[in-house]
């Protein structure tokens, strides 16, 4: 098994690059699965990590987690009071505008829970138009953005983006089955295309901002050179700043 890639280690916090389709810890919903990225983690690593927060099964990237019980509880309190940058790659069907705000409030894992205070930003990286039909369209427009949640709502950013009918490519609950088949059949992509690409917060020991990044995989690299993106992100920096 390959082992998963850390993009950040020190005494206390450990952050890796999850794939997608992999869960990130045991639950009854998925009771018959005998592989999450927890236990993976803590038999490549030897220690008894805690997770600071987590990640849809679809969704790749950066995760954050600690080496302790009590730094996972204070980093828990640090998502929650909303002092984490988190920022996203998306590939969403359409032409959104350069930038905006998506605010709609949203219900947590079960839709008829109350609903609460949802807000999304985001900001235009790339545009690409496909000669490729559908229906009526004789091309298809995509879009490649950078999202950045503001709150922590169950699937935040794929139900935004299904609200605005902008939706995420590959994306088989809020999606547009159409628009997945076209990147299967014409440029293999088989996966969510929304990635955890950066996470900025303050380090629990002494406040020092890190800023961790996980490159996106084989996959979205496939992505990109399909519709002509190679070139828009810019290299990784240092994991710490």
């Amino acid at each position: 098994m390959t082992p998963l890639e850390i993009v950040y280690e020190d005494n206390l916090l450990l952050a890796v690059n999850k794939p997608a389709g992999l869960l990130v810890h045991r639950s009854r919903i998925a009771a018959d699965e005998n592989d999450c990225l927890l236990d993976r983690l803590r038999t490549q690593t030897g220690m008894p990590l805690h997770l600071a927060h987590r990640l849809d099964r679809a969704t790749s990237g950066v995760l954050l987690l600690a080496k302790s019980r009590e730094v996972a509880g204070e980093l828990g309190r640090v998502f929650m009071a909303r002092a984490v940058e988190k920022t996203y790659l998306a590939v969403v069907r359409g032409w959104p505008e350069a930038e905006g705000t998506i605010d709609y409030a949203l219900p947590d894992s079960r839709d008829r829970s109350p609903r609460k205070p949802a807000l999304t930003r985001w900001r235009v990286l790339a545009t690409a138009e496909l000669p490729i039909a559908i229906g009526k369209y004789p091309q298809q427009r995509y879009a490649l953005i950078e999202a950045r949640p503001e709150t922590g709502r169950y699937r935040q950013i794929r139900k935004h983006f299904h609200h605005v009918s902008h939706h995420i490519v590959g994306d088989t609950s809020h999606g547009r089955g159409d628009h997945n088949r076209l990147w299967r059949m014409h440029f293999n992509i088989h996966r969510l295309l929304l990635h955890a690409w950066r996470l900025s917060f303050a380090h629990p020991l002494d406040g020092t901002i890190l800023q961790l990044q996980a490159e996106p995989d084989t996959e979205w690299q496939r992505a990109f050179a399909a519709v002509g993106w190679d070139s828009v992100l810019a290299p990784a920096g240092p994991a710490n700043c």
